[in-house]
């Protein structure tokens, strides 16, 4: 913990008869200035002001007296992972008390000197459906498959320092920290043993993490690798951010739910290009929005491209700290902090002042869908099957492709392109909000009582983030009615959201072989082609209720408010308004049957796992004993050959293009996450090494294993490299080798510029690096020989990852379109204006030749945000640093220690 106040900062309250103390924002800001100031910026000041006072003053006068920008050193009290990020985390630190031990320093150094949980999520994956054993068979297969990983998370769990997990089977990352982990307000000590309070912030690696900003934590997801960094002590800088203040108005319309509102604010957001930017909603409509519907805005804020979406505590989230059994003297102390800080929210308070203002009328917001391809697509329900037919049909026409068709055993139905394949309740992005899951359980009571079933080639799952979600189903009998409509439990989990979403139903297998183009309807927060199933291209994100809906109707080929959707026993048609119910009906059965008593229940067993969890064992060493054999668990790669000081950085020079690829390419497409196929290089490889074609497994799960994961790189069929002539080759990433003889795999392609120590650079349009916050994006892209990539815009989240690597995330200049580039891939790039990096902007010129010709000059820049950027790229990333650093405390311990031995003669 990094508590470095100064003494005239600090204010005094007692509580019980207790002393606490605090930092006094309306003293060290002044009262006039932070009444203006939007809550997440006064957040951002407690921040500084406590943990590094020293860069206070320029932080404060940028806030408010219109200072020049600065760079904010955020120190988080606490990082959370999940384990596909954490997995690949405990192993770097694994690697780096070996590196450590191997350069003479102490590996007890290398641990977490802040809090870190890990909540096991990302794994289980829907293989059984649409039956009452499915979440427990789907657990059962998870660890039948995951075991080594998991017991590797125990000996790290039992070796590491401030370390703690919940296991699987419990929840999701973002709905375990707000129903358990988030405190709003926590405790520490001060040097010399006072007792401080002070606001909860925190980092995790994800980038869903401002969810928690819903209850008025100040929060953001940060890539692995700067996680990891925080994790060992260092800040986590961002450029001060502007604030864009969404306004609200109104009330929501009768029927209209928080995903409806999200889908909007995307479509907004989108819209304004907010990313790196804080968004933060005020005005007489925000005290209506109950903490559920502000979980699920918020966390959709990667969607909108934003840092922070954020709403400051008020009376509703003191409601919810009770609601989800806080206890009252810790409740106590969040308000007695949080009033004297002017931290909590009052609806009679003055307006805060933003950078910019959005007005948004609640009363606006209609129903809608997001799709096919990207949040932001917002659709009202009338236009979805339009919006369907017109961006994916016409694409099967342009492969010569007609409507497909296919009897079913078990019904006279016809199939056709824009069928829905997969209808999934999933994600804490919805499942996290009581009102939108009793909404659709109560829909699916209605469909049960008309006798209405999903469509046969529709797969259905139901996979909450909480077990409370369980309990509150099960007590109101509406899981019963779930079950009778298809929606059987299948686990607590990401799963479907995150692709994990296992295997269509068999004959829709054998369709989208044949070139068939299903839907998948998920109450998820991203709808990327092929990312929910490899096999399924278009996606629509819906609210829970709709997701039901749509199962019932089997096609989103319909106006699905004005046609039936299906028909009842008697032919009689049924309609949407048939099966929707009140929002009295909603409002009844969750003031009802959500209870502060299951909230506690679930928190005191949340450490506990189920017995899968309890059977396994791992002994705890400083060091962990890695197996040759394993095909899960590899000593990273880039941990080999660590030396103690940093080489020579600054020039990049005679490199060569090994892809050149267009405008929101995702991290999905540079390091999938979905199922291994059998017949690509990572699969050849795991079965060379006696796997079982069946288990396989994901490459999520694969990621602590560098071999599997840089032979999946850019293998995503969506892939298309511009370089001339690898565009035949088929889907998926192809580049020339080094002597440009042959089209090649990528990961086989960058091995021929690797014998050669031939730098290479990746070219991209807008976007790149969009979506999940995943390290091994930028870890792939180093380990293939990567020294810079350069795009139009990158994603925030992925262009840290790349800078955590040592990769320089090089942009074009404004005006330049990177599709005009038309490259043969034997030109030579030269870059200029490395030597001397600066915080800022930094001027490059990039010379492209060939055969000693110069074919042409363009400038570009390097954006740097703070001086720690500075120091990763000059140690070759983050990992490197780290190991440096912890090299230079044990050389002083060693050298204290001499200079404290008396000498002997």
């Amino acid at each position: 913990m990094f508590i470095n106040p100064l003494p005239e900062s600090l204010g005094q309250i007692d509580i019980r008869g207790q002393v606490y103390h605090y930092v006094d924002l309306p003293k060290i800001v002044g009262g006039e200035c932070l009444q203006k100031l939007p809550y997440s910026i006064r957040l951002l000041l407690e921040n500084v002001a406590r943990c590094a006072p020293e860069a206070f003053d320029g932080v404060l006068a940028r806030a408010c007296f219109n200072g020049g920008d600065c760079e904010v050193p955020f120190y988080p009290n606490r990082l959370m992972f999940h384990d596909t990020t954490c997995l690949p985390a405990l192993v770097d630190f694994a690697g780096m008390r070996d590196a450590v031990q191997a350069l003479g320093g102490t590996p007890q150094d290398v641990n977490p000197v802040i809090p870190a949980v890990l909540t096991i999520d990302h794994s289980v994956i829907v293989e059984k459906y649409a039956s009452p054993e499915a979440a427990e068979q789907n657990l059962d297969i998870d660890f039948r498959r995951n075991a080594e990983r998991y017991r590797f998370i125990k000996w790290a769990e039992k070796s590491l320092d401030n370390f703690k997990v919940i296991p699987p089977g419990t929840g999701i990352i973002h709905q375990m920290n707000m129903e358990v982990v988030a405190q709003v307000v926590c405790e520490a000590e001060l040097a010399d043993g006072r007792k401080l309070l002070h606001p909860d912030d925190m980092v995790a690696t994800d980038s869903h993490t401002p969810m928690i900003n819903a209850i008025g934590v100040l929060a953001w997801g940060v890539g692995g690798l700067e996680g990891q960094a925080a994790l060992v002590g260092e800040p986590v800088p961002i450029p001060y951010p502007e604030v864009i203040g969404i306004r609200l108005t109104n009330s929501l319309a009768g029927g209209v739910v928080a995903s409806d509102l999200a889908l909007r604010v995307a479509e907004i957001l989108r819209a304004r290009k907010v990313v790196g930017k804080f968004v933060e909603f005020f005005g007489p409509g925000l005290s209506g929005l109950g903490w559920g519907v502000r979980g699920t805005v918020s966390n959709m804020a990667p969607e909108y491209g934003a840092t922070v979406v954020f709403f400051p505590f008020d009376d509703e989230t003191h409601r919810y700290l009770h609601l989800s059994g806080r206890s009252e003297e810790h409740i106590e102390k969040v308000d007695r902090c949080l009033q004297v800080q002017a931290l909590w929210r009052r609806d009679d308070a003055p307006e805060p002042e933003f950078d910019e203002i959005i007005e948004l009328d609640l009363a606006s917001i209609k129903r809608s869908m997001a799709g096919p391809f990207q949040p932001h697509q917002r659709q009202d329900l009338s236009t979805v099957g339009p919006s369907f037919n017109k961006q994916v049909t016409a694409f099967a026409r342009r492969e010569g492709r007609g409507p497909l068709e296919l009897q079913w055993p078990r019904s006279s139905d016809s199939l056709d392109n824009g069928a829905v394949v997969i209808a999934a309740i999933t994600s804490c992005t919805n499942t996290s909000n009581p009102q939108s899951m009793i909404q659709a359980g109560l829909l699916a009571r209605n469909a049960r009582r008309h006798g209405l079933l999903p469509k046969p080639w529709v797969k259905t799952s139901l996979s909450p983030g909480s077990q409370v979600v369980a309990d509150y189903l099960r007590a109101s009998g509406l899981m019963a009615d779930f079950s009778a409509v298809g929606f059987d439990l299948t686990g607590f989990g990401c799963m479907t959201c995150i692709g994990n979403s296992g295997r269509l139903e068999s004959h829709v297998e054998k369709l989208a072989d044949k070139g068939f183009k299903g839907v998948a309807v998920l109450s998820g927060n991203r709808n990327f082609a092929g990312r929910v199933n490899p096999k399924v291209p278009a996606g629509y994100l819906a609210s829970p209720a709709l997701v039901v809906a749509y199962a019932l109707a089997g096609t989103v080929d319909i106006n699905i408010e004005a046609d039936p959707i299906a028909q009842d026993a008697l032919g009689k048609d049924i309609y949407l308004h048939d099966l929707m119910p009140s929002d009295e009906q909603v409002g009844s059965t969750v003031n009802t049957y959500l209870r502060k008593e299951d909230f506690r229940a679930r928190a005191r067993t949340v450490w506990d796992g189920t017995p899968h969890w309890a059977a396994l064992d791992a002994a705890a060493s400083t060091q962990f004993e890695w197996d040759s054999h394993s095909t899960y668990l590899r000593r990273p790669q880039y941990l080999e050959a660590v030396a103690r000081q940093p080489g020579a950085s600054g020039s990049l020079r005679g490199a060569r293009v090994l892809m050149h690829l267009g405008d929101n390419v995702t991290t999905d497409h540079i390091s999938p996450a979905g199922a291994i196929p059998a017949a690509s290089l990572a699969g050849q490889w795991l079965l060379e090494r006696g796997e079982d074609p069946a288990d396989l497994n994901q490459y999520s799960t694969r990621r602590s294993n560098h071999e599997v994961m840089l032979r999946g790189a850019y293998t995503n069929q969506a892939v298309n490299n511009k370089v001339a002539g690898t565009g035949n080759a088929g889907p998926g990433g192809w580049a020339w080798n080094a002597s440009r003889s042959q089209v090649l795999p990528v990961y086989e392609a960058s091995r021929s510029y690797l014998e050669q120590n031939i730098p290479l650079v990746i070219i991209g349009g807008i976007n790149y690096g969009a979506g999940s916050s995943r390290d091994w994006a930028a870890k792939a892209q180093s380990l293939l020989g990567v020294r810079a990539v350069i795009a139009q815009s990158f994603e925030r989240i992925h262009r840290s990852n790349l800078i955590g690597m040592g990769v320089y995330p090089i942009e074009f200049m404004a005006d330049f379109d990177s599709a005009s580039l038309v490259l043969q891939g034997d030109e030579i790039l030269d870059f200029d204006g490395l030597g001397v990096l600066h915080p800022g902007v930094n001027e490059l010129v990039l010379t492209i030749s060939r055969a000693g010709q110069t074919l042409r000059s363009l400038p570009l820049v390097l954006r740097i945000d703070s001086d720690q950027e500075i120091r990763y790229l000059d140690h070759g990333g983050v990992l490197p640093f780290v190991i440096r650093k912890m090299l230079a405390r044990s050389d002083g311990r060693q050298l204290a220690q001499t200079a404290a031995t008396p000498a002997t003669h």
